[in-house]
């Protein structure tokens, strides 16, 4: 029937835009009561004594939950989930209480009425990458060491002809999906009914069911809709634990608790501030000799998470000498956590900037630099690539953007420039198994997927349909419900790509079973468990980004007019899903480079722009022009489905672009995130 690659409206827009969709917070339960969370007021010590006499007393409050007074959870290995097991304060913000009243207003005004007295330690959350105490982290998040070197980078550097050597850097960034996190939750005889906003409905239930020290099959976690979650909604955070436990309280009464916005700024992750020192060496051709970069960043000394800034140098260009490092400081501040495009996001900033300043160095184009230090294999693992499109992304983009004529110039009182850069993301898959059941003319697929805006509702039907070779409207799907077969979860740019490979092999089964002409009642399931990545091809999408800038001459104001970029990424399912995930990706990463940074008061420990007022995103203004293409490709190396993922690519590179664009406006090279005004201003010509 082919409707892969088909233009397909999205089948849960109705319910959004017309307010019917249900999420977490909105879940209709009768006689719900609301939580309010208690945080700390210092950064490090213990709470020595708390008094919630007045607050009790508040006519509406319920009851108030204290460190101690929960019951005993069971330690995992994600330590900030131990909520309320002891006095002890690791970083400002931290939940040490929780009010449960019958109406929001009574609850967060009962907060006010708690009273809590601290013995306080001295603190550490000032990040530097000068600091003595940087320590070397046994591994990535992704598995890989976390240094690696080929040949002599320090040797190539002092005898090459052209060098670049310079530290770039990146801020810190919240997530801030416009939906916070939020849950209900509701304890029902002994199984556990949570309405989460998450990423992925079975790590919660798995999560949740170790720590309350339950069976799996006690704790259900649905989940239909979610109102974003860039990475944030990923893993569960502290305060759905709270809310289980504010449930177990008072068991049979359902419990609403959703963040506020500033809670959002530290209790479920953000993206750690990065350094890197960057270093490129080329010959007088533009052949690379050397590439290095050395990352820095930051952890929470309760739980380390490594930004794994460093790894996409690994694989991008050639050279016979390379060498990436991590070092990271661990400080008394919130706990990070994934954001979109981990590790490539941020650690493209520098390499890419780097290289454009080479090309600058030589003479030579940008692009043509890049081409020139095409790899013909990885240079890490030295697998082929599945398949490695870069140089076609940079020439269409090239074309389509009009680079030819990219000279500097003069609009009025406007300096105008262009900018490239290149993007990576890797292709990989996780497990999951999906169910297809057949009823009276139609189809029902059933996975515990979760779809955060990406498209899930509308592609895996699709998918189902091509499969099944029927029309599509005879196909519906079940998702965001534990009581579906186990999906991995969104993220990693992994969703679509793996939760429709297990369609595929639901429909095998069920068409091996059953042939073409099923009966009521026929069912089959099949489960995608390839294994992340293909042992025998590097497998990575590539993009390339192009920017517009526009520097005001006189106040150094910044506007970026025109955005293009150019992707290989597999097989597109749905163009319409996938050009909203790619211009949605680059905005973010427009974000990125002009305005997000989470400013940290090192003194008390805690960000001080923790609201939309003080954090800037880029709004539809400051978006004007945003453009998304795609190379039409083919690779049967990833997964069944020949798809690659796309949620993430968009934003790596966008930042480096535009950067690079404000060079060739005002000569002016920043090289610290985010671009603001006052580094362009005293270099203006």
């Amino acid at each position: 029937m082919n409707t892969i690659g088909q233009d397909i409206p999205r089948r849960d827009g109705h319910a959004k835009v017309t307010g019917t969709a249900t999420y977490a917070y909105e879940t209709p339960a009768d006689n719900a009561a609301y939580c309010a969370l208690l945080q700390a007021t210092i950064a490090k010590g213990q709470v020595t004594e708390i008094d919630i006499t007045d607050a009790l007393a508040l006519p509406g409050v319920l009851t108030i939950l204290t460190p101690g007074d929960v019951q005993k959870l069971t330690p995992v290995e994600n330590t900030e989930l131990h909520v309320l097991q002891d006095n002890e304060i690791a970083y400002r913000g931290q939940i040490i209480g929780a009010v449960i009243a019958d109406t929001s207003d009574i609850a967060r005004h009962a907060v006010e009425l708690v009273h809590f007295t601290y013995h306080v330690d001295e603190h550490d959350s000032a990040y530097s990458p000068d600091r003595d105490d940087l320590y070397t982290p046994d591994k990535l998040v992704t598995g890989a060491p976390a240094d690696t070197s080929t040949g002599d980078v320090d040797a190539a550097m002092r005898t090459a002809t052209h060098t670049v050597d310079h530290v770039y850097s990146t801020a810190t960034n919240h997530n801030n999906p416009m939906e916070p996190h939020a849950t209900t939750a509701l304890w029902q005889d002994d199984t556990l009914i949570l309405w989460d906003s998450t990423q992925g409905v079975h790590a919660v239930r798995t999560t949740l069911a170790e720590v309350l020290d339950l069976r799996p099959d006690q704790v259900r976690v649905i989940c239909p809709y979610v109102g974003g979650g860039f990475g944030a909604k990923g893993e569960p955070h502290a305060p759905v634990v709270i809310a289980a436990l504010a449930a177990r309280a008072l068991p049979g009464r359902p419990i609403r608790l959703a963040l506020t916005r500033a809670q959002m700024f530290v209790l479920v992750g953000y993206r750690t501030p990065t350094t890197q020192h960057t270093r490129v060496a080329a010959d007088d051709t533009g052949r690379l000799t050397a590439i290095a970069i050395a990352a820095t960043g930051q952890t929470a000394r309760i739980r380390e998470y490594v930004e794994h800034a460093g790894a996409a140098t690994r694989m991008m260009y050639a050279a016979p000498n390379r060498a990436t490092s991590h070092r990271v400081a661990a400080l008394d501040v919130a706990v990070p956590t994934w954001m979109r495009a981990p590790g490539e996001c941020p650690g493209m900033f520098g390499p890419e900037v780097a290289i454009d300043e080479l090309a600058d160095a030589l003479g030579i184009d940008p692009i043509d630099l890049r081409v020139a230090n095409e790899p013909d294999v990885d240079p890490e693992s030295g697998n082929p690539f599945s398949s490695r499109n870069l140089v076609a992304c940079l020439r269409q983009g090239a074309d389509r953007f009009g680079w030819a004529d990219r000279a500097p110039r003069r609009d009025g009182d406007w300096l105008v420039g262009t900018g490239v850069a290149a993007a990576v993301f890797p292709a990989f898959t996780m497990r999951a198994t999906a169910a297809i059941r057949y009823d009276q003319g139609r189809y029902t697929v059933e996975i515990g997927a979760a779809d955060l805006g990406t498209g899930a509702w509308t592609v895996l039907p699709q998918i189902a349909a091509d499969a099944l070779e029927v029309p599509l409207d005879q196909v519906d799907v079940g998702i965001g419900d534990t009581s579906y077969p186990y999906a991995s979860t969104a993220g990693g740019s992994t969703g679509t790509a793996t939760w429709g490979s297990a369609v595929l092999a639901a429909v095998e089964t069920f068409r091996d079973k059953f042939g073409t002409d099923p009966n009521d009642g026929d069912e089959a399931e099949g489960t995608h468990d390839q294994g992340p990545f293909n042992e025998q091809y590097a497998t990575y999408a590539f993009g390339a980004q192009f920017a517009e800038v526009r520097v005001h001459a006189d106040t150094a104001e910044i506007r970026v007019p025109r955005l293009l970029g150019v992707f290989a990424a597999g097989r597109i399912i749905n163009p319409r899903t996938a050009r909203s995930q790619f211009i949605g990706g680059m905005t973010m990463g427009l974000s990125m480079a002009l305005h997000e940074n989470s400013e940290l008061d090192p003194r008390f420990g805690h960000v001080m722009n923790h609201d939309f007022a003080g954090y800037h995103i880029a709004s539809c203004a400051d978006a004007t022009d945003v453009r998304a293409f795609w190379i039409d490709e083919e690779d049967p190396h990833v997964n069944p489905l020949g798809a690659k993922g796309i949620g993430e690519i968009g934003i790596v590179g966008t930042a480096a672009a535009i950067v690079n664009a404000a060079h060739h406006a005002t000569g002016v090279r920043v090289r610290d995130l985010p671009l603001t005004l006052d580094k362009l201003l005293p270099g203006l010509p």
